[in-house]
């Protein structure tokens, strides 16, 4: 096969699988992933099935798919947040991630309840997803490294009962920051994407009107909780843009 041939092959099958992808998120915003159907994805394209499983052999695939481009999406939101804002100091760059983090989910709230809505039932995601689903996480470890490595960290408390699992943790995920901070980290993390679920699903309906600023002091408080409390400089010498310290 001549490499035009090929090439115009290639192109061929990413337009398809971006069409089987671009249905499927239609069908999951209609009618969720519990009923994703791969059958009903090839009848909306007028295909046969047969040929929408040479792409994606079972729904748990195409599923797959989904989750991992919902969460390079969603990373890659954060990542451009962050690095509009590299030469301000951690808080701010912590801050603008994690408004990145809201702001994406409140534009594509479907694919943020794939990623971190209910379990789909009978699927469990592959390691596959891993490193997709880390790109939030390892850009807030990031802006704490570079605190640390910089003006520093103030330690968290730990009770005795936790440090084994703090050292486990660090030892895991981030061997080079104290495990009070990777601790609080964690913490942050799934505190971080709580208070975007909780906006995103109306549990904030009649408690909480100026939700922006609310989030923004949220996050700026997970920020200290995680050691970020020195007035921080950016990295050119100014100080970050943020009150908070």
């Amino acid at each position: 096969m001549s490499s035009t041939a090929y090439g115009a092959r290639a192109r061929a099958r990413a337009e398809v699988t971006a069409a089987i992808k671009d249905e499927a998120r239609r069908q999951l915003a209609a009618e969720g992933a519990a009923k994703l159907s791969l059958r009903a994805v090839a009848r909306a394209l007028g295909m046969a099935s047969s040929a929408v499983y040479r792409y994606f052999p079972s729904r748990d695939d195409l599923l797959t798919a989904l989750i991992i481009d919902a969460y390079d999406s969603l990373g890659a939101a954060a990542e451009a947040a962050h690095d509009a804002e590299a030469e301000a100091g951690p808080v701010q760059r912590w801050i603008v991630v994690c408004e990145a983090v809201r702001g994406w989910a409140l534009a594509h709230p479907h694919e943020y309840t794939l990623i971190y809505g209910s379990p789909v039932p009978g699927y469990t995601a592959p390691a596959d997803t891993v490193p997709a689903a880390s790109r939030v996480g390892l850009l807030l470890v990031g802006i704490a490294r570079d605190a640390h490595q910089g003006l520093g960290l103030a330690r968290p408390r730990l009770p005795a009962e936790l440090r084994d699992e703090a050292a486990r943790m660090a030892s895991d995920l981030a061997p080079d920051l104290p495990p009070e901070v990777v601790t609080a980290l964690v913490a942050a993390w799934a505190q971080l994407f709580g208070l975007v679920g909780f906006e995103l699903f109306g549990h904030y309906d009649r408690v909480v009107e100026d939700r922006a600023a609310f989030f923004r002091h949220a996050v700026a408080r997970l920020a200290h909780d995680a050691g970020l409390v020195y007035p921080q400089q950016g990295r050119s010498g100014a100080a970050a843009a943020t009150g908070e310290g």
